[in-house]
Formats: structure tokens, sequence, C-alpha cells
């Protein structure tokens, strides 16, 4: 998704039987084997001054208590950019993480071909735990 800020949040659907501590601690796993194997272009610390040129992969979001933008959810800054959902295909097109505004977004709404989350909610999917302790 679009978060209609800075970033993109990848959204991933999950079977209802997780707790915070394990998708946080699968995220954390991810977000440190991205930045382990291409720290050219991603980290997983939060330095500001480390971030320059490389993708942060903030698996905190993921944490008990932290806040994530909902999807067609406006933000408070100029322009009222919107929190959009995105499909894969469309993420090479994307020019950057606010692509639409309260102003344009019924008009973009209309024109869209199709849902871009379609069959999210049809997907049963478990976290590969076993294998990251493998790991």
């Amino acid at each position: 998704m679009a978060s209609g800020g800075k970033g993109l949040h990848v959204v991933v659907p999950l079977t209802p039987h997780y707790g915070w501590e394990e998708a946080k601690g699968f995220a954390e796993a991810m977000a440190r084997i991205l930045a382990a194997e291409h720290p050219d272009r991603y980290l997983a610390e939060m330095s500001k001054a480390r971030r320059k040129g490389k993708i942060f992969v903030d698996y905190l979001r993921n944490g008990r208590g932290a806040t994530a933008i909902a999807p067609f959810s406006t933000r408070a800054r100029k322009g009222a950019p919107v929190a959009w959902p995105i499909a894969w295909s469309a993420l090479g097109r994307l020019e950057n993480a606010h692509p639409f505004a309260v102003g344009d977004g019924a008009l973009a709404l209309q024109r869209q071909k199709s849902d871009p989350w379609q069959g999210y909610f049809d997907v049963d999917q478990v976290l590969p735990l076993e294998r990251l302790r493998q790991a």
C-alpha cells in the first residue's frame, strides 16, 4: 500500500493464530535478512543518519501498540495525500508513496479497473517460523 507519506506498507494476509511477538519477530527477521543480503539497498535500523540512499524496512510497525495508516485514510499533510492500496504489478509504475490526494481519490477509484487486493481475504497463509529458526 502506498502510505500517503514517504514509504510503502507491505500488507500480508495471515491465518489468525499468531501473536504480536511472533508477527513482529518474523518481520524483524525478514528485515535483517534483507539488510544482511543487500546492505547497499536495505537497512533494518531506525538510524536516520544511515538511511541515505537506502530503504528502511520498518519491522517495528508490527509491534503491539504500534500504529500504521489504514487504506484510504488521509494524511494530515499539505495536499491531504491518501494511503492507497496498490497491486504488486503496479509497484514499478508508482512514482511516490502518495499517488492520490483527497481531491482526486474519487476519480481514481472510478478509473480503477480492478481491486488491487482482490483475493486478499482468500489467502490461507502461515508464517514459516520453523524455517527462520533453522537459518
